[in-house]
């Protein structure tokens, strides 16, 4: 598909990364379509958690109060990041969320990036509803770690070999081509 791909979650405080922060990472990469890392931490945002994101997510304020801040992880995030597609389900959270903590430090971080609900619609044009849930009910996708970093990348990466094996790896690499032309 690509040659260098890192699958990314985020689970955050809220949904403004101005104000909000990243309470948990994780990611896959992979370079010519083999597994080369599995990354995950709990990060301390520096700030409360709502009850409603506590309940959604299972990250408390205890969980993250000895977890590395964001900017005790950035190096080691960006070795991950570094010559690799930054792919996300709704990959403009993610990245915005990314971007936004880069900049607190200084550095403007700069990613191709692959959006897989962009990736979903292109595939599976004759749905309606192309979020992380309705792609995994249609592909029949479990998780028993829904809303945290590793098992949505999971399920994610999950999604995309349902797809190779329905579709084909054809039409998988021509429908990344088409949302990424510039690759």
């Amino acid at each position: 598909m690509l040659p260098s791909i890192t699958y990314l979650d985020l689970e955050t405080t809220g949904a403004a990364p101005l104000k909000d922060r990243i309470t948990e990472i994780a990611l896959i990469r992979f370079d010519n379509g083999i597994e080369v890392a599995r990354w995950q931490t709990l990060v301390n945002p520096e700030q409360a958690i709502s009850s409603f994101i506590q309940e959604l997510t299972g990250i408390d304020d205890e969980m993250v109060a000895n977890a590395p801040t964001f900017a005790e992880v950035a190096d080691k995030l960006l070795s991950f990041l570094e010559g690799s597609v930054l792919a996300a389900h709704n990959v403009r959270f993610d990245h915005g969320f990314i971007k936004e903590e880069y900049k607190r430090l200084g550095y403007t971080l700069q990613q191709n990036v692959l959006c897989t609900v962009k990736l979903s619609r292109l595939l599976y044009p004759q749905h309606r509803s192309h979020g992380l849930d309705a792609v995994m009910e249609r592909h029949n996708i479990t998780s028993t770690a829904r809303h945290r970093a590793m098992g949505d990348v999971e399920s994610l990466l999950a999604f995309v070999a349902s797809a190779k094996l329905e579709l084909g790896d054809a039409a998988i690499t021509d429908a990344v081509r088409r949302l990424m032309p510039e690759v």
